[in-house]
């Protein structure tokens, strides 16, 4: 009876550790999505985000402290920071991006992100697009010289036309693709009525992480770079064709995929969104149907 009740716990048990394996997140989350659980408690969020089987994230601010504190609590819950983020001004500010470099090597970072290119209003131009190059290059070569990588986070104002193809294809294609690349937030991409898919295929090698995100059904786009967070919402109920672009993300070797979610309920639907991505990361990686820009 002993013998078989040992069989039985064995096996029981193997199920369940086999079990609690599957639970660990095929994706990373930017850490901007809980800002507000942050703010208020940053051990106890931290310990949520472990809970959902996150292992690594993009760091967006320490919340009160300093790099140095931040990353004992990473350490303390085993989640690692694969990337961090930088702000235009710090890139283009000499003693600003030995900050930046000093910071990220304390959180273990290999990748620095920056997410906005200043610009007057809704107003992007060919102007601001030229002033950003030249920050992102000289500002990259310093960062690749310091073992790290800089990445373009897109956001949406970037896809209007410029004579026979977009802004976003002249700040791509004036960057050293050795010292910047990109970052695509896959709904900052459809939200100016474009594919992501498309764009993953025009410039295979130059996106090296992913914000994955979703958007309600029936929600206007535009090219300003804004909207309501309440649009935000679970992966696969809204109306980004996810199955496609982790299709191609995951052919085109995307390094680092972060789960970034700005609503207000962030806590509830990441791990939905997890568990929506689960059976995607499970099949074979390969290229998607051909889409327009």
């Amino acid at each position: 009876m002993l013998k078989h009740l040992f069989r039985l716990s064995f096996l029981f048990g193997a199920i369940f550790s086999g079990y609690a394996q599957t639970q660990k997140s095929p994706v990373g989350v930017q850490l901007y999505s809980f800002r507000d659980q942050f703010a208020k408690d940053v051990r106890g969020t931290m310990q949520k985000v472990k809970d959902m089987g996150i292992t690594y994230c993009e760091v967006a601010g320490y919340y009160g402290m300093d790099a140095k504190a931040f990353r004992a609590i990473l350490d303390e819950f085993g989640i690692k920071a694969t990337g961090t983020g930088a702000g235009f001004d710090q890139l283009a500010d000499p003693e600003k991006l030995k900050t930046i470099i000093t910071e990220a090597k304390i959180l273990g970072a290999k990748t620095v992100m920056c997410a906005w290119i200043p610009h007057n209003g809704n107003d992007f131009t060919i102007a601001d697009v030229e002033k950003a190059v030249k920050v992102f290059n000289e500002a990259g070569k310093v960062l690749a010289a310091n073992g790290l990588s800089l990445l373009y986070h897109n956001h949406g104002y970037e896809f209007r036309s410029y004579k026979d193809r977009y802004l976003m294809d002249e700040i791509i294609t004036r960057t050293n693709p050795a010292h910047v690349n990109f970052e695509m937030d896959i709904l900052w991409t459809q939200h100016p009525g474009h594919n992501p898919v498309a764009w993953l295929k025009k410039y295979p090698t130059r996106w090296k992480a992913m914000h994955i995100k979703d958007r309600k059904k029936g929600t206007p786009g535009n090219q300003f770079g804004t909207m309501d967070v309440e649009n935000d919402i679970t992966l696969g109920q809204g109306d980004l064709n996810m199955e496609d672009i982790m299709r191609q993300a995951r052919a085109n070797k995307i390094q680092h995929f972060y789960i970034e979610d700005e609503s207000p309920r962030s806590l509830e639907q990441v791990p939905q969104s997890i568990a929506f991505l689960r059976p995607l990361f499970a099949q074979p990686a390969k290229a998607a149907t051909p889409g327009k820009p």
